[in-house]
């Protein structure tokens, strides 16, 4: 065993070699171990205690470098004048706190944070916040290894390690690994045959159109989204109520496999009823701002279920689109990432002016039996429709018979048939009310058959826009300062089409090419349904405590391609799926897994678990009774 000093020296030795990136190196210490008392947050908690301690932020480097009584936190090339570094370093009264929130800094911390300011104490914009930036193609030793660009950046940060990558997997795994990643089942007997006895270059990629062009394929790519954002066949909450999403569920499967591009697929989610003439689809997936809890009546006010469910819809779109934590800032400023509380409210705007029913359940009706809460678009079948047309006519028919006779008793004081005006009878008295009743009954004759047929909860503008307010520390009725629709200022601005911009405005936004987050979060999303991990492992996180990414050249590269190909997901799943990367062995070491345990240089093929519908179908697909 070597002595404990010994080891520090040589981490220090190496330290001293490496080259210091603040966003790779410093940004995650400061992240962990100092930002929630010196970070973006300026509020107060609930005893007015000030949540940034001292006035000082290290997020930043004028907070960093200002001086406050002659002394700054951090002087560039420093130490001795840098305060940070002497409370750091301090055994009378160190930093972080030994009672406060955070671990002591290590050994490896705090050579890295002592190197970085010899060096100059350098800031750099958080790298998830700017937008991505074409890279040069690296060189490469193993020539004869890659079959794609994206594979150099792999074999790139291997051979910078001074590893080798894995050699092809055998075709048996490659259709099984394929087959389970592209649609979610395990290949057929014919299918395994056909794909060995094909002995032509392109037999693999051949294979992977045929999985790509599957029914399957769709199913098993929903899967993953619905998950997200967060589907459910019930309410949740106290009564858990039945609702039907089934609607917005096959939209989504259509969506993939019809190959909708991702830019699409994300503005009909966030603003589809807003199309000047929206299509059926569009409606349908616009109730992606409507899968949040429903609250049972009797058990939160209107105004506040509403608040609490628009509150929800901001939070899915900032983790399924925007990879950020939005919801951290509904109370307060965000402890870690620059997103302040008016940037989440006004955010929150964007979505208060729902017009509807209060979105509380109730316990009776067609729309209850339904799992369905105004606005909804009622979706029969021709079957239903021609039922539904002939029980209409039925009450039209019979409305018209009362107010004819209605009119004239009125004319006559005698009530009278419509057939026999000329010769009234006394005894057809008790046609109104017969008919009353008749009325009454198709009604709920109509009522009870519109518990069959399906109905999709959409989305639905005020025609006057919603005042919105901060809510002070969050609660729904301690109303705040009044704020408008806009996205966050650390964020590339909106471009408004009206004085009041619109969801519509917001989609367009989140899809242009200058916002550095939607195309990555993507991209980085299907990477690691097809690998196991992401390239960022924290995909719902982009933020300064999500981590940093494995190689992120690649993902910008990867990023920028996407876009280029116009959103196209089946041709990035493609592109991913062909690399010598995906394609590698999963075989390894005692070495690689010492080395390299969660596989994040990419060295070998990633090994992944089948999740518990997997398993499932996977038992009911090699037993036949797979439902296909």
């Amino acid at each position: 065993m070597f002595p404990r000093t010994y080891i520090l020296v040589f981490l220090s030795t190496l330290l001293s070699q490496a080259e210091i990136s603040f966003n790779k190196d410093i940004r995650p210490i400061l992240s962990a171990k100092c930002i929630v008392c010196h970070g973006p947050d300026d509020g107060v908690d609930a005893k007015g205690k000030a949540n940034r301690k001292a006035g000082l932020r290290l997020d930043t480097p004028e907070g960093a470098y200002n001086k406050k009584d002659g002394i700054a936190a951090i002087v560039p090339n420093s130490l001795d004048d840098s305060e940070a570094w002497i409370r750091i370093t301090s055994k009378d009264d160190p930093m972080p706190p030994v009672d406060g929130h955070a671990k002591p800094l290590s050994f490896n911390e705090k050579e890295l944070l002592k190197k970085w300011i010899e060096e100059g104490a350098e800031y750099e914009n958080f790298w998830a916040f700017v937008p991505a930036k074409k890279q040069e193609v690296p060189t490469i030793i193993n020539l004869t290894w890659p079959l794609s660009d994206s594979d150099k950046f792999v074999l790139a940060k291997i051979e910078a390690n001074e590893k080798s990558p894995k050699e092809k997997a055998d075709n048996r795994t490659l259709i099984r690994r394929l087959s389970l990643d592209l649609t979610g089942l395990p290949p057929t007997l014919e299918e395994i045959g056909q794909f060995l006895a094909d002995t032509s270059p392109n037999a693999y990629q051949k294979l992977v159109d045929r999985l790509l062009a599957k029914p399957a394929y769709g199913e098993h790519m929903a899967k993953y989204w619905l998950d997200l954002v967060r589907v459910a066949d019930t309410n949740g909450n106290h009564h858990d109520h039945y609702r039907d999403h089934s609607p917005y569920r096959d939209w989504v499967i259509q969506a993939f496999n019809e190959n909708l591009p991702y830019d699409q697929f994300t503005k009909y989610q966030i603003a589809g009823d807003l199309y000047e003439k929206p299509t059926q689809e569009q409606l349908i997936a616009s109730g992606f701002n409507r899968l949040h809890l429903i609250i049972d009546r009797g058990t939160a006010l209107p105004e506040e279920s509403h608040f609490k469910n628009v509150v929800d819809r901001v939070s899915a779109v900032g983790t399924a689109f925007m990879g950020l934590t939005l919801g951290c800032a509904v109370c307060h400023d965000h402890k870690y990432d620059p997103i302040t509380q008016k940037d989440f409210y006004q955010m929150y705007a964007f979505f208060n002016n729902f017009d509807g029913a209060p979105e509380t359940g109730g316990r009776s009706g067609p729309d209850f039996y339904r799992g369905l809460q105004p606005p909804y678009l009622d979706l029969p079948t021709d079957e239903q429709k021609l039922k539904l047309a002939e029980l209409d006519r039925q009450i039209k028919v019979t409305q018209e018979k009362i107010t004819s006779l209605k009119q004239l008793q009125a004319a006559t004081g005698i009530p009278a048939a419509p057939d026999e005006t000329s010769k009234p009878k006394p005894d057809l008295k008790p046609q109104i009310p017969a008919a009353e009743k008749q009325i009454s009954d198709l009604k709920k004759q109509r009522s009870s058959f519109l518990r069959q047929v399906r109905g999709a909860m959409v989305m639905r503008e005020r025609s006057e826009p919603k005042k919105t307010h901060i809510r002070v520390r969050g609660n729904y009725d301690q109303i705040g300062k009044e704020v408008t629709r806009d996205t966050p200022r650390f964020l590339p601005p909106l471009k408004k089409s009206a004085e009041v911009p619109s969801r519509m405005d917001l989609a367009n936004w989140l899809v242009e090419k200058q916002n550095p987050l939607t195309a990555r979060v993507a991209v980085n999303r299907f990477w690691q349904q097809l690998l196991g991990t992401g390239i960022v492992k924290t995909s719902e996180d982009f933020g300064a405590q999500g981590m940093w990414p494995s190689h992120p050249r690649l993902l910008d590269h990867l990023t920028l391609k996407f876009v280029e190909s116009g959103w196209n997901i089946k041709k990035l799943m493609k592109d991913i799926v062909l690399t010598q990367t995906y394609q590698q062995s999963s075989a390894a070491t005692s070495i690689d897994f010492k080395d390299d345990p969660q596989n994040r240089l990419l060295a070998r093929g990633s090994r992944t678990r089948l999740d518990s519908e997997g398993i499932r179908d996977q038992l009911l697909a090699v037993t036949g009774v797979l439902n296909r």
